[in-house]
């Protein structure tokens, strides 16, 4: 998924938990399409809630391919208002950020690397450290963290 598509579902996330359900033709449009497992089906329909099951759901677009977000807009026949608001936000997310920039974001090497996350390399270090880093970069990026109270 492009760097402006993730933007705009993060940007919407708490409207689009408020006024979509994902049971039913969503969840269903989007394992059909082959953007969800089996797997994500069910752990989302495991959620307790259509609000957790909205945020689940969410929370895995993102990973699931470029085709994810257009396949997710398809997948809103039911919410006609929902996805013209997706279009409008994409729309604007795309004059607001420079190609560049966008470029800059949705570099596989920093995607998903927090705003405070540094990281701090000597010369001399040999490629396959380089490697490593990636490598720990890319397992961190398809990691779903849990928070329990």
């Amino acid at each position: 998924m492009e760097a402006r598509d993730k933007q705009v579902l993060r940007s919407l996330r708490l409207e689009l938990g408020a006024e979509v359900l994902v049971e039913g033709l969503v969840l269903q449009y989007l394992y059909q399409e082959g953007i969800l497992t089996e797997n994500h089906v069910q752990e989302i329909n495991a959620q307790t809630t259509g609000l957790r099951k909205t945020m689940l759901l969410l929370d895995i677009l993102p990973s699931r391919g470029p085709k994810a977000f257009d396949t997710f807009l398809d997948s809103l026949q039911e919410f006609p208002w929902v996805r013209e608001k997706l279009k409008k936000a994409r729309k604007e997310a795309m004059t607001d950020l420079p190609a560049e920039q966008e470029q800059m974001i949705s570099d596989d090497s920093m995607r998903n690397l927090g705003s405070t996350t540094s990281i701090y390399v000597q010369e001399s270090e040999p490629p396959l450290f380089f490697r490593a880093i990636k490598q720990s970069i890319h397992i961190l990026k398809y990691t779903t963290f849990y928070v329990t109270d």
